[in-house]
């Protein structure tokens, strides 16, 4: 399996965005949120950090990048659990800047509590 991030994968479109929020399901490992609903599309993934708590960009963005590549790298923990048709929204809602190791293993955390709840269907 190819570990990348591709255009095709990323979720913006504001309309399927707003679904999310107001239909979707939501997990929680400190600091990361993950947010999902089943979709009729492959899986579209995108990642937010709170301006509130990260006034500047330079660290908003850096977050952001960290985010983007745990998922990247334990993407292949969804295709493995035939989870192909899920639209997700990682948040972090943390309060301090973290290090990629936090991230990495927090990513493992949420998506094994996301396999264990939709298998339990």
């Amino acid at each position: 399996m190819k570990l990348t991030y591709n255009k095709a994968e990323k979720l913006k479109c504001k309309k399927t965005i707003d679904q999310l929020f107001f239909e979707g399901k939501s997990i929680s490992a400190h600091p990361l949120q993950l947010i999902y609903t089943v979709e009729d599309h492959k899986r579209k993934v995108g990642v937010s950090v709170s301006k509130r708590k990260f006034k500047k960009a330079v660290h908003r963005i850096r977050i952001k990048r960290l985010l983007r590549e745990a998922y990247r790298l334990n993407k292949s923990f969804l295709k493995d659990n035939k989870l192909e048709y899920y639209t997700f929204m990682i948040l972090y809602i943390g309060k301090e800047m973290p290090d990629y190791k936090t991230i990495d293993l927090k990513m493992k955390v949420l998506f094994e509590k996301l396999i264990k709840k939709t298998n339990a269907k």
